[in-house]
């Protein structure tokens, strides 16, 4: 059975932000925290048909949706992000967490500073423990002390601009819309008529140096641009975020790692990592740099941690809950109800 889905604007002690919930359920609080480029409506389906036993919510992250425009200071990595929902926590009491992508960096993070406050994690294709970008080997080496190669400046140009300027056509395989079909899912994966609000939410992103994707600086170092301190994309730049010291922290919640095997954006031949790009010849002077292993990084840092466990969800993309929605949710409610 579905469930209507409402928001609203919860002021906390650090900004006012849109959260989603399901009116009527009861049960244990389950916390879902969305990706890059995106918000919380991308986890309206899952919120619907959790079933019984769950509070479902869903939070938009600053400059997200329908939450305050604040600033990301990068040079803090996430926590901007973090301790955001650490407020909103405030107010919830432990919840089971569930992020995707950015939001696994995110929820890792509340997971670091507060381990008291989150009851399960859920990590989906989530940002390497190391950043994006910008590193080597499964310990996270950065390939220059500047971190070239991730931040602000390996967002495409192009990309942004259309982001920016609210395009939702197909027209060009970098609209919004396209970069969803491609990107977010497996490809030839149908949306239906989830996908048009998909596409609103990506436009929901804030553009600039403060936001999407932020600024960067230049370097002497192939590909030539280092991250900045403002901004998304500089948040997850692996100077300004590392997480490998999981395994320290006590309580250990158990964590579930679930991706999708056809993930083009967080995966060990990224798509969006400029070392791949380059050795496939889509960026010019590739100087050999490895790409970064993602995948093998994450599983690194939870081996270390140990309570975890980790599922593949064959025919998925970025999303496993957007493009097998049945086989996600078995496995998220395996987890929370274990």
């Amino acid at each position: 059975m579905t469930l209507p889905v409402t928001a609203e604007r919860i002021r906390t002690d650090r900004l006012t932000l849109n959260i989603l919930s399901v009116p009527g359920t009861s049960g244990e609080p389950v916390l879902f925290v969305h990706g890059n480029v995106s918000c919380s409506a991308f986890w309206r389906s899952t919120m619907a048909s959790l079933g019984e036993g769950f509070r479902p919510y869903a939070v938009d992250l600053r400059g997200f949706g329908g939450s305050d425009p604040e600033p990301v200071d990068a040079s803090r990595g996430v926590r901007d992000y973090s301790d955001d929902v650490l407020a909103l926590l405030d107010r919830l009491g432990p919840v089971h967490l569930v992020g995707w992508s950015l939001g696994g960096g995110v929820v890792m993070q509340v997971l670091r500073d507060r381990p008291a406050a989150v009851r399960s994690l859920t990590l989906v294709n989530p940002v390497s423990p190391y950043g994006f970008g910008g590193t080597t080997g499964v310990d996270g080496t950065l390939n220059s002390p500047d971190g070239v190669g991730s931040g602000g400046g390996g967002a495409n140009p192009e990309f942004v601009r259309l982001l920016r300027e609210g395009d939702r056509s197909d027209g060009s395989p970098l609209s919004p819309r396209s970069v969803l079909r491609a990107t977010y899912v497996a490809p030839g994966t149908d949306l239906g008529e989830e996908e048009d609000a998909f596409v609103e939410s990506m436009l929901s992103t804030r553009v600039g140096d403060d936001h999407y994707p932020g600024d960067f600086l230049p370097s002497d170092v192939w590909p030539n641009l280092a991250p900045g301190k403002r901004g998304v994309l500089n948040s997850i730049a692996p100077t300004n975020f590392r997480i490998d010291d999981l395994h320290e922290i006590d309580p250990k919640p158990p964590i579930l790692w679930i991706r999708g095997d056809q993930d083009v954006i967080v995966s060990d031949t990224s798509l969006f990592d400029l070392a791949h790009l380059g050795a496939i010849g889509a960026v010019p002077g590739w100087d050999g740099t490895p790409a970064q292993p993602m995948v093998a990084q994450t599983r690194a840092v939870l081996e270390r941690y140990g309570a975890y466990r980790e599922v593949v969800v064959e025919g998925a993309g970025h999303g496993p809950h957007l493009d097998r929605p049945a086989e996600f949710r078995a496995a998220l409610l395996a987890h929370l109800r274990s």
